[in-house]
């Protein structure tokens, strides 16, 4: 495998056929999350090259570029509620059900996740049926996998190893049933675990996830390549005639997840407003009625100064940067950070936590601090109000650092030499194999 030092300049390949890709997705969220962003990005990137790109994708589907096929598998979409009534008369309704959709049905009923296997076997049976010179899955590491790569060259992309959430979930909460209920939903990675160390092609985003990959998947680093993510700077870009607000805030969260390190974030900003009156934070991401946050929130008396949003555009998120005057991103695990990245190429100062790839990404254009640690987030906050002006220009180099490293040009032009060693390993194999019988 390869791993690609970021800033390598890359020649675009002038002698190489355009490939047909196939790109899997279980999921694929346009608004909740990096997964459908992602499948946007690389879907055009690899267009914009000259590939001919289908997505294959479970619900939520992707908001995909019209020049790309998008393939809907929309097996139960179980997770569309949590009403047993409603779930029973999907399963019921469902045509042509099968022993997968079954298992589906059936799993989530004793409150697991089935989604990655299922979305796995229902894409192996399409793919039987239709022939694609390389296929990239994003994340499922289910069964299914091991056969796909057997027919047709496979890169599978792992962000970041999901025992990192279980982890984290399980120290924020000790109670035997909480803990039980989550070890059961996250139940898909002993699968995970089993298929990953069988896949000849892993892809992840980082360096910080490659280790994590091999530590808790067990998988050959000779199987894993490091490729950056990308940002699209014309999208995430500074709006000059969009004034800041002096001690406004922004972050990027879903509510009640461990992993992106919220509270304490609210219980710096409860600290701040005794001497900055005005200050406020948005969070980028959706509130959960009556969850951990809400009531963090009531009890931190914050209800006056924090606002979420969700399910807006790129470019709406990009104008939200360019009215705050400090991006925070809390996170106690990130396998490839895109709020760090959005939030450096809008150009706003960042404060952000010094674990995983966030180093990897911010280089010396943010203010790295411990996680877990509210004074630290208190500390930064209060230096980027007091001295506005130094810290916006660290923040406009912070962008010129994403153009030039993170972008999708530079990006996919070191997929492309990826998928071409790739699909030259797989003839190779199989001629070999050819060759025994």
């Amino acid at each position: 495998m390869i791993n690609i030092t970021p800033g390598l300049h890359i020649p675009t390949p002038r002698n190489l056929k355009s490939l047909k890709i196939l790109i899997l997705s279980y999921r694929s969220a346009p608004f909740g999350g990096g997964q459908g962003i992602y499948v946007k990005d690389l879907s055009k990137s690899l267009m914009d090259l000259g590939h001919d790109v289908t997505v294959f994708s479970g619900p939520p589907y992707p908001q995909l570029d019209n020049k790309i096929k998008l393939i809907q598998s929309p097996g139960l979409n179980l997770f569309e509620t949590f009403d047993f009534k409603d779930r029973f008369f999907k399963f019921i309704n469902y045509k042509n059900k099968t022993i997968t959709d079954l298992y589906e049905f059936l799993s989530v009923l004793f409150g697991g996740f089935p989604e990655m296997r299922t979305f796995g076997a229902r894409a192996k049976k399409y793919i039987l049926k239709n022939q694609y010179d390389l296929v990239i899955d994003n994340q499922s590491v289910s069964y299914g996998m091991e056969y796909i790569q057997i027919l047709t060259p496979l890169i599978e992309v792992i962000h970041h190893p999901i025992t990192m959430d279980l982890k984290h979930e399980l120290e924020t909460n000790t109670n035997l049933i909480y803990s039980l209920s989550r070890r059961r939903w996250y139940s898909f990675l002993r699968m995970q675990k089993k298929v990953a160390p069988l896949l000849q092609n892993i892809l992840t985003p980082s360096y910080s996830s490659k280790k994590d990959i091999i530590n808790d998947f067990h998988v050959e680093p000779k199987n894993i390549s490091v490729i950056h993510n990308a940002i699209d700077s014309n999208i995430f870009r500074p709006y000059p005639e969009i004034e800041r607000i002096p001690h406004r805030l922004i972050t990027t969260a879903s509510a009640d997840v461990p992993l992106k390190g919220l509270d304490f974030t609210l219980h710096a900003i409860a600290a701040l407003a005794k001497d900055f009156d005005d200050i406020e934070l948005l969070v980028i991401g959706s509130s959960r009625e009556g969850g951990h946050t809400e009531r963090l929130i009531k009890k931190l008396n914050l209800n006056e100064r924090v606002t979420f949003k969700t399910g807006i555009t790129k470019d709406e998120i990009a104008q939200e940067y360019a009215r705050s005057s400090v991006a925070i991103v809390s996170s106690l695990y990130e396998g490839f950070g895109y709020p760090v990245a959005e939030a450096m190429s809008c150009s706003t100062p960042l404060i952000a936590t010094d674990v995983a790839s966030i180093p990897e990404i911010t280089d010396d254009y943010a203010i790295l601090i411990p996680p877990k640690n509210s004074v630290a987030i208190n500390d930064s906050i209060r230096k980027i109000f007091l001295k506005p002006n130094l810290y916006n220009e660290i923040a406009d180099r912070g962008r010129q650092h994403i153009k030039t490293k993170f972008n999708w040009l530079f990006i996919g032009k070191q997929y492309e030499e990826l998928m071409y060693k790739v699909i030259k390993n797989h003839k190779t194999i199989i001629k070999g194999n050819n060759a025994n019988f």
